[in-house]
Order: structure tokens, then C-alpha cells, then sequence
């Protein structure tokens, strides 16, 4: 998710409500932008909020936000993931759920490219570690794969077209949803500040 920091016109009252927005839904991510206008732009006429409040603002909604940690209720949930691609850590497989969460997976061969039952152990602020309960299914991968890496890419992709047959709502999905609900949301403020 994305937020706009210190807009135009943005009051304490409004600000207020944006960290309680941050507090309730606790987003795995969250890319907090401050304001700026573009040259030549309405908003570049416009009287802007004190610097010093814009860095306050932002500090106080990252704060928030970092100190969150949104997968901690998963721990002991029992979730299928596709292993998809080495970890950066390098110690690990990346799994992803039906969400596209990230589950960090013990780096065995045999699970790059497979469905696993997992249980979720371990929970930071961008990804989870499981133990592995079964080996669930292999996916189909064309024979043209002699190297394991190259199901890093392939692996994304097959997983979010499961997910589109399986009728869920992938992560590039929803984050066109959020997309188009703030541009939305961008064009009634517009409307109701500028009706001329």
C-alpha cells in the first residue's frame, strides 16, 4: 500500500485519521510519500505544510508503521505455499502463499517447485518460517529446466496463474484495486476542493 504524506490541505484531524488507519489494518507494506507538487501544476500554487511538520508527519506514520508486525497472529496457522526461488538470505527457499505472503522455507532441492503444507513458526516484519508438514504436489515444469534456478521465474509465474484459476485475489490484483481506489479518492478530494 501507499500513502501521501503532508498533501495539500491536509489537516491534524486528517493526518490523525491516517495513522489510525496505519494502527487498524497493519499493512505488510506500506510506502509513505511526502507531498510534493510538480512544477507547472495546480498544487505547485498552493500554500504547502512547514517542512519541518512534513518530516514530523512522516517520521510519526513510519514509526507506526515499523513497529507493527503484521504476520505475528499467522504463527501456528497451517498454510500451502509454492517454493518459487532462493531466498536472499541464501539459506532458505521463498514460498508463497495463497496471499503472496513471503514463507522462508528450509533449503532442500527437492521442494523448488513444489506445493508444501506448511506450519508457520516464526513471524518478522516482511516474511514468515514455516516447518514443513508435507510435500503436497509437484508442479508440472517443462523438462527444459536442467537448472533449479530457472524456476525462480517460471515458479512466480505458474503460482499466480493457480491463483487466478483458483478465482483468489493475487497481490498484483489487489494492488491494482488499491490503485484505482485511490485515484478515486484523489479525484473526489479534487472535486470537492476545486469545483470551478
Amino acid at each position: 500500500s501507499s500513502g501521501i504524506n503532508a498533501e495539500y490541505g491536509e489537516t491534524e484531524e486528517d493526518f490523525n485519521e491516517t495513522l489510525s488507519l496505519i494502527e487498524h489494518y497493519k499493512f505488510p507494506s506500506l510506502f509513505i510519500n511526502q507531498f510534493f507538487p510538480r512544477p507547472g501544476t495546480p498544487a505547485a500554487r498552493m500554500k504547502r505544510i512547514p517542512a519541518d511538520q512534513v518530516k514530523k508527519r512522516t517520521k510519526q506514520a513510519n514509526t507506526i508503521f515499523q513497529s507493527q508486525f503484521p504476520y505475528n497472529d499467522k504463527i501456528g496457522e497451517v498454510q500451502t505455499v509454492l517454493v518459487t526461488e532462493l531466498a536472499s538470505d541464501g539459506v532458505h527457499y521463498v514460498g508463497h502463499n495463497k496471499f503472496y505472503d513471503q514463507v522462508l522455507v528450509p533449503k532442500k532441492e527437492r521442494y523448488l517447485g513444489n506445493t508444501l503444507n506448511v506450519k508457520i513458526t516464526e513471524a518478522g516484519k516482511h516474511f514468515m518460517k514455516c516447518c514443513v508438514l508435507d510435500e503436497g504436489s509437484k508442479m508440472s515444469v517443462p523438462s527444459s529446466y536442467s537448472n533449479p534456478n530457472q524456476l525462480r521465474y517460471s515458479g512466480t509465474k505458474k503460482l499466480v496463474q493457480r491463483l487466478l484459476l483458483e478465482r483468489n485475489i493475487t497481490r498484483p490484483i489487489f494492488l491494482i484495486l488499491i490503485a484505482g481506489i485511490t485515484i478515486q479518492f484523489l479525484y473526489i478530494v479534487y472535486r470537492a476542493n476545486y469545483k470551478d
